[in-house]
C-alpha cells in the first residue's frame, strides 16, 4: 500500500510565514510502539493451556489476503464476495473515480483553451437605418462568422499548480479511503462469520442444558408422586427449565441479527440463503501474527495516508487561497471570418484576428479573499490536528489488540477450569438428586454455573479470534484491490 506522508513542507509552499511557525505535525513515536503491552507479548509466544500458543513477530508486515491464517476456505469465500458485492465499498469506488476525472479536470484547467465557433445570422434592416449610400440598400441578408478562440493564463504565482496538487491530494484521499473501506468490509465479515460460530455454539450448548432440564422436571414430578419432594422442588426445576428456554430464543435472536448483518456485508437481503458457514471448529486460530514498526504503521495504514493527503491537499489550499490575492496575466487570440455567404467566408478581405493580454490585480473585494486564506489556514491547522490524531490512534489500536491478546490466554485458561468445575459440580448434582440424598435446589444452581461457565468458555474461543482480527486490522490489512 502506498502512502503519501508529506511533512508540513507542504505548508511553506503556501507561504514563508508558515515556515517561521515550525513543523507541529510531528508525532513522536512510541519506543516499543505501545509500550508495555508489546514488551509483554513480545517476551514470549501466548501459549494458553487450554488452547494453541500465538507468536508476535516484530517487523514483520501483514501477508497479502491474512485471513488466509484462519485456514478456512469457506471463509475465503465470504470474504471475496463481501469485496465484490458490498455496497459500501462500490461507493468508495464511485467516489475514487470521481476524485480521479476531477483531478484530470484540474490539470486540464492549467492548460491553454481552445473553442471554435460557428454561428448564423438572417437580418432584415430598416430602410431607415441602411446605408444611403447603399440605393437600393439590401434589407435582408444572412451573415456567416466562423471564428477560433484560444485563451491562456500563465500561472505567475503557482495558484493552478496548487489547484493540481489539491485535486491529485483529493484523489489520493479517496484512493486510501477505498483501501480503509475494503479492511473494513473484510474484518467485519470475519467478525461476523466468528460471532455466527460462537452463537451457534452457545446455542447447541443451551439445548444440551435444556433437555437435561426436562429430563430433571420429569423425574422431579416423578418424585413428586411419590412424596420424595414437594412442590417447591418441582417448581424450582419448572423455573429453570423456563429460564433455559429464554436463554435459548435470546441466542437464537442474537444470531438471527448477526446474520442480517452478515447479509448486508455481502451484498445481500437479510433473509437471503447464505452458504455454509464455518464453526468454531473450522477456524484455525493464526499461530504467527506480525507487528509492524512505527513508521511501516505510519505507511500502511489507509486512514493515516488519508490523512496525510488531506493535510497536502489543505496545504496547496492556502497556496490556492494566497494566488488569488495576486495579479492575474491573461492572453487570448481570435483568428476567423465573416461573410455573407459560407464560402466566402475566408476570402480576401473577410478573414480577421484579434490578439488581447491583459492583467488584473484585485482592487478591492470587501475582505472577502483575505478571509478566504485565512479560512484556507484553518483548515491547515485542523488538518495537521487531523493527521496528529489519526496517527495517534493508530498506535492505541495496535495497543489495544496487542493488550487483548496477551490477556485473552489467560482469560480462555479461566474460561476453560470454570466450564470443568462446573460441568463435574452439575453431574455431582444430578446424581445426588437421583439417588435421592440431594435437592432440586442445589442442581438448578448447579446448572445455571454450568450453562453460564460453558457459554463464557466458547465466548473466550471466539474471543481470541476476535482479538488476532482485530491486530490485522490495526495494522492496516492487506486488502488486494479485488480478489482473484
Amino acid at each position: 500500500m502506498r502512502a503519501y506522508l508529506t511533512p508540513l513542507a507542504l505548508v511553506c509552499l503556501a507561504s514563508p510565514a508558515f515556515a517561521a511557525k515550525g513543523d507541529s505535525t510531528n508525532v513522536p513515536m512510541p519506543p516499543t510502539l505501545v509500550g508495555n503491552a508489546s514488551e509483554a507479548v513480545l517476551s514470549k509466544p501466548i501459549a494458553p493451556a487450554s488452547g494453541p500458543a500465538q507468536t508476535v513477530v516484530a517487523g514483520e508486515r501483514v501477508a497479502l489476503s491474512w485471513w488466509h491464517a484462519f485456514g478456512s476456505v469457506a471463509l475465503d469465500t465470504l470474504v471475496d464476495r463481501a469485496l465484490l458485492a458490498n455496497n459500501e465499498i462500490a461507493v468508495a469506488k464511485a467516489n475514487l473515480a470521481q476524485a480521479h476525472e476531477l483531478a484530470r479536470a484540474a490539470r486540464g484547467g492549467a492548460l491553454p483553451q481552445a473553442d471554435l465557433g460557428y454561428n448564423v445570422v438572417r437580418q432584415r434592416l430598416s430602410r431607415t437605418l441602411s446605408s444611403p449610400l447603399n440605393d437600393p440598400a439590401p434589407t435582408i441578408f444572412s451573415l456567416h462568422t466562423a471564428q477560433v478562440s484560444v485563451s491562456y493564463a500563465p500561472d505567475l504565482f503557482g495558484g493552478n499548480a496548487a489547484r493540481v496538487r489539491s485535486a491529485k491530494a483529493a484523489e489520493r484521499v479517496a484512493a486510501e479511503r477505498l483501501a480503509g473501506q475494503r479492511n473494513m468490509i473484510v474484518a467485519n465479515t470475519i467478525l461476523a462469520v466468528i460471532q455466527n460460530a460462537m452463537l451457534e455454539a452457545q446455542e447447541k450448548a443451551a439445548r444440551t442444558a435444556l433437555n437435561s432440564n426436562r429430563e430433571l422436571l420429569d423425574l422431579t414430578r416423578r418424585r413428586e408422586a411419590l412424596g420424595a419432594v414437594g412442590k417447591a422442588d418441582v417448581a424450582a426445576q419448572e423455573l429453570a427449565l423456563a429460564s433455559a428456554e429464554t436463554t435459548l430464543a435470546g441466542l437464537e435472536r442474537v444470531r438471527r441479527t448477526n446474520l442480517a448483518v452478515l447479509s448486508v456485508l455481502l451484498g445481500e437481503d437479510p433473509g437471503t440463503s447464505l452458504p455454509s458457514l464455518p464453526a468454531l471448529a473450522d477456524l484455525r486460530l493464526p499461530d504467527r501474527l506480525p507487528l509492524a514498526l512505527p513508521s511501516d504503521l505510519l505507511a500502511q495504514r489507509p486512514d493515516v495516508a488519508a490523512a496525510a493527503a488531506t493535510l497536502e491537499g489543505a496545504g496547496a489550499d492556502v497556496k490556492v487561497a494566497i494566488a488569488a490575492r495576486l495579479p492575474v496575466l491573461s492572453l487570448s487570440a481570435t483568428a476567423g471570418g465573416t461573410a455573407q455567404t459560407f464560402s466566402d467566408m475566408f476570402r480576401v478581405g473577410n478573414p480577421f484576428w484579434t490578439l488581447l493580454g491583459g492583467l488584473t490585480a484585485p482592487l478591492f473585494h470587501g475582505g472577502a479573499l483575505k478571509h478566504q486564506q485565512k479560512a484556507a489556514e484553518a483548515a491547515l491547522e485542523a488538518a495537521k490536528a487531523s493527521y496528529r490524531a489519526t496517527a495517534l490512534q493508530s498506535f492505541a489500536d495496535v495497543s489495544n489488540a496487542l493488550t487483548a491478546l496477551a490477556t485473552d490466554g489467560d482469560a480462555l485458561d479461566a474460561a476453560k477450569r470454570a466450564d470443568d468445575a462446573a460441568s463435574r459440580n452439575l453431574d455431582y448434582a444430578q446424581r445426588r438428586l437421583r439417588i435421592g440424598v440431594g435437592g432440586t435446589f442445589d442442581v438448578y444452581v448447579a446448572n445455571a454455573a454450568a450453562q453460564s461457565a460453558r457459554s463464557q468458555a466458547i465466548s473466550a474461543i471466539a474471543m481470541r479470534l476476535s482479538d488476532s482480527v482485530a491486530l490485522f486490522t490495526a495494522l492496516g490489512g492487506n486488502v488486494q484491490a479485488e480478489p482473484k
